[in-house]
This record gives C-alpha cells, sequence and structure tokens, in this order.
C-alpha cells in the first residue's frame, strides 16, 4: 500500500482513505500530547530547584527560611544540628506538638527560629525548657495570638517551621 501523506488522503474520500486519515490524526495527537508531558516534566523538574541555587539544594528539612521560603544557614554550628531527622520537611507537619517537643533536632531548630527573631537568648540545646516556653509565650502575645506557651500551629507558622 503506498504512503499517502494527509493532504493526498482528504483529496481522494475513499473508505481506506479515512480510516489512513484518522492514523494522521492520531499522530498528530499523539506528538502534540507527547509535546506537552514533556513540557510538563520540565517544569515540575524545575520546581524542586527552588531551594536556594538550583544545582545545590539544602537536604536539611529544618533549615531556617524566610517569608519568601529563602534558605538561611547560621555560621555556627550546634549539637542539633547532628540530630536525627526526618528526610523531608512534609513528614513534619502531620507530627503533633507533644511529638514536635520531644525531638531534639525540631527543639533545636525551634531555638535557632525564636533566637534569630530576638525572642530566646538561651543555649541551643534541643531541650524543650521553661526558657522556650517563654519565649514562646512572647512571640504569641507580639503576634496577637492566644498566649499559650505551647508549640501551636501558628507558632510554627510564624518561624516557618514545618
Amino acid at each position: 500500500m503506498p504512503v499517502h501523506t494527509c493532504q493526498q488522503v482528504v483529496a481522494t474520500n475513499t473508505p481506506m482513505a479515512l480510516l489512513s486519515l484518522a492514523g494522521c490524526d492520531i499522530s498528530i495527537l499523539m506528538t502534540r500530547i507527547f509535546v506537552l508531558a514533556l513540557a510538563l516534566g520540565l517544569t515540575a523538574s524545575s520546581a524542586f530547584a527552588l531551594d536556594g541555587a538550583p544545582l545545590f539544594r539544602s537536604r536539611d528539612p529544618l533549615a531556617q527560611r524566610d517569608s519568601w521560603g529563602l534558605l538561611h544557614q547560621s555560621p555556627a554550628l550546634n549539637d542539633t544540628d547532628f540530630a536525627p531527622r526526618e528526610s523531608w520537611r512534609l513528614f513534619y507537619y502531620s507530627k503533633s506538638r507533644k511529638v514536635l517537643a520531644r525531638d531534639p533536632a525540631y527543639v533545636g531548630a525551634l531555638q535557632t527560629a525564636l533566637h534569630r527573631t530576638g525572642y530566646y537568648c538561651g543555649p541551643i540545646d534541643g531541650y524543650f525548657t521553661p526558657n522556650v516556653e517563654d519565649a514562646i509565650a512572647r512571640l504569641q502575645k507580639n503576634h496577637s495570638m492566644r498566649v499559650t506557651g505551647t508549640l501551636t500551629v501558628p507558632v510554627r507558622r510564624a518561624l516557618y517551621l514545618p
């Protein structure tokens, strides 16, 4: 069977020609779907490169972030920087405040965020002490939240923590 172009098939108007016309439309449709999938794949892969520099992303899910989501690493290392932590920020959103208060890595990130904003002046050791509760209470008062001194979701949002 000879190979025809789409314009030649439309001109003949026979049943076999209509079948090959449907095949011609399917190949165009498949090409468009492939190009769309490729474009969406490239867009999705570049969305993961937004953490600071595109080639050097941070692996630390508790790294300090600002209101734009940009990372801010402190120049000095603390003992809590080496504590075991979850691999993604997403895993911290489902944990309760009691579980997070017992996690040394999370409490260290909380103490660092409170210290960076000027509410906490104690050591960054990963322990949820009364000084940390006082710092949270001051933050809650300044942000017009209900003052409890406990780690709540609005406190986590105000400090850009997961």
